[in-house]
């Protein structure tokens, strides 16, 4: 692990840091606010998945989250959204697909699989190292997500009950597998047969029997996504059929940006320490 750099903010640590990752076959950047409890003892980690356009930097930058982080003893890890180099096959006038877009899935097509491998990168491979390099706690985490970021979060937290205390989205991407911004990606990683999307997809696995304690969700009504891309009605509907306790905040006149995350940020991550035990 290379250390980018790093900065003192709310009395923790806030840093940039990079690895060789064999399973993306790359190397991987990645940032970690580390609060000042952390010179006590391990601390609970909370997984923030960015959406499509991103890298690890956006949330960093503008998600406003160290200074509740730090009151509450967080580590905050904002991991990037996909795989990055020259060798990486991608489309560069694709924003929905490729580097920016890896969707948090494992790719089963080629050439797409031997990069595009971010499920199997944030369950085994990323988490081994956070342990390895950080004072973090991992028998205390939780994850959360904005849009592509929020599905990744949704999917991982219903295949992973055990791992995730909690779960929370922003404008979530519910069902990929019928989105416009999403099936043309979901084909090219992982083919034309559908019944295979199902397991990165938060609808389809609840209507598969997954299950997951509780969620969280805040969607702006204002967002330009809403009624084509985000549908959080779909997993309202599916969760409602499964008794899966769900919360979902419509927030009036806010739309798909930073502004919208960071106004209820502190309440997300007040939400996933009270299920943390912090």
């Amino acid at each position: 692990m290379k250390t980018i750099s790093t900065a003192k903010s709310h009395g923790g640590i806030q840093g940039v840091y990079s690895h060789t990752s064999e399973t993306c076959r790359c190397d991987m950047t990645f940032a970690v606010f580390v609060p000042p409890q952390a010179k006590d003892g391990p601390c609970p980690v909370l997984w923030y998945l960015s959406g499509l356009t991103c890298t690890h930097a956006n949330a960093m930058e503008k998600a406003e989250y160290r200074r509740k982080a730090a009151e509450l003893g967080l580590i905050v890890v904002c991991p990037d959204t996909s795989p990055r180099g020259e060798h990486v096959p991608d489309e560069a006038d694709n924003w929905q697909f490729g580097a920016g877009a890896g969707f948090y899935l494992d790719a089963t097509e080629a050439p797409y699989d031997q990069n595009y491998r971010m499920y199997s990168y944030l369950m085994e491979e990323l988490p081994a190292l956070i342990g390895k390099e950080f004072p973090a706690d991992l028998s205390r985490q939780s994850i959360f997500g904005h849009s592509m970021g929020g599905h990744g979060a949704l999917t991982m937290a219903l295949k992973n009950p055990g791992r995730f205390k909690s779960c929370s989205a922003f404008a979530p991407i519910v069902e990929p597998s019928t989105a416009g911004w999403s099936k043309g990606a979901f084909e090219k990683y992982l083919g034309t047969d559908k019944t295979r999307w199902r397991q990165y997809d938060a609808c389809a696995l609840v209507e598969d029997g997954h299950r997951f304690d509780e969620f969280l969700i805040d969607q702006g009504t204002a967002d330009g996504f809403l009624d084509e891309g985000l549908r959080p009605w779909l997993f309202e509907e599916a969760c409602r059929k499964a008794d899966i306790p769900l919360t979902l905040n419509m927030r009036e006149g806010y739309d798909h940006s930073y502004f919208f995350m960071s106004s209820f940020m502190e309440d997300h991550l007040a939400w996933h320490a009270a299920r943390l035990g912090v």
